[in-house]
């Protein structure tokens, strides 16, 4: 099926957005061909502020207006004790809000930006979607990540190039109460490393300490910039190098 029959059967839904590759351009291509398509942004601990500035600016762009849900998901047991299960918890709580939101503005119908890369039976988030009767429409088109982002380049879209993201969750090893305090300093060191000139990096923590995982190519911007991780780090105690390329 492609897009445009997709949005020819659901012309009206809701979208949970990310200000990512995916869920930019579909909402672009949405509403390009004329659908009736709204996004909705949650913002819990887990989405660094930057990602919020993104998804507004891709909203702006495909003349669409944001709406944003603040969400506690770390009040959710389930989720802040952090089990191999914490994704499915999550998106269930998160997919939750957005269809009690989208039924209140008048929307029946909701999307997720999931392409056809996506591998679901490793994803336990979009088990949950699914669950939930959420429908991925670049995903039924037979879209892949790198025709979203050629595709996006063509239309002029500035996710293009933007590296996949996962949430600050991700950096805590499972197992590891999750608490909002180590989530901030998570954000605070990643967004000073991004000042300093690192792209596509990750703070993940490893028992109190931090684990630095970079670019191959990036790798000796660590010891010019040593002094200066080591003061973003200074919440953390042991600060490591992960000398495997991160990818």
């Amino acid at each position: 099926m492609t897009m445009n029959e997709f949005f020819k059967i659901y012309p009206k839904a809701a979208l949970g957005f990310s200000g990512g590759v995916d869920s930019s351009y579909l909402l672009y291509e949405a509403r390009r061909l004329g659908a009736d398509v709204k996004p909705y942004f949650v913002k819990s601990e887990f989405q660094p502020d930057f990602e919020l500035a993104d998804a507004y600016k891709a909203a702006a762009f495909a003349k669409a207006e944001l709406t944003v849900l603040p969400l506690d998901v770390l009040a959710l047991r389930d989720v802040a004790d952090n089990t191999r299960m914490r994704c499915y918890h999550c998106k269930k709580v998160i997919v939750g809000a957005i269809k009690r939101a989208a039924l209140i503005d008048g929307y029946t119908v909701l999307l997720d930006g999931c392409n056809a890369s996506d591998d679901a039976d490793d994803r336990p988030g979009m088990l949950a979607a699914r669950e939930l009767g959420v429908m991925s429409p670049l995903r039924e088109a037979g879209l892949t990540k790198a025709d979203i982002r050629r595709l996006s380049r063509e239309a002029g879209l500035f996710t293009h190039d933007k590296p996949a993201y996962a949430c600050l969750a991700t950096r805590i090893p499972h197992g590891t109460v999750i608490r909002a305090e180590t989530l901030r300093e998570i954000e605070r060191a990643e967004s000073a490393l991004s000042e300093m000139g690192f792209t596509d990096l990750r703070v993940r923590t490893r028992d109190g300490g931090a684990k630095l995982q970079v670019r191959g190519e990036q790798m000796p911007l660590v010891l010019e910039k040593r002094r200066e991780i080591l003061s973003a780090l200074g919440g953390f105690g042991d600060i490591l190098l992960d000398l495997r390329e991160r990818t």
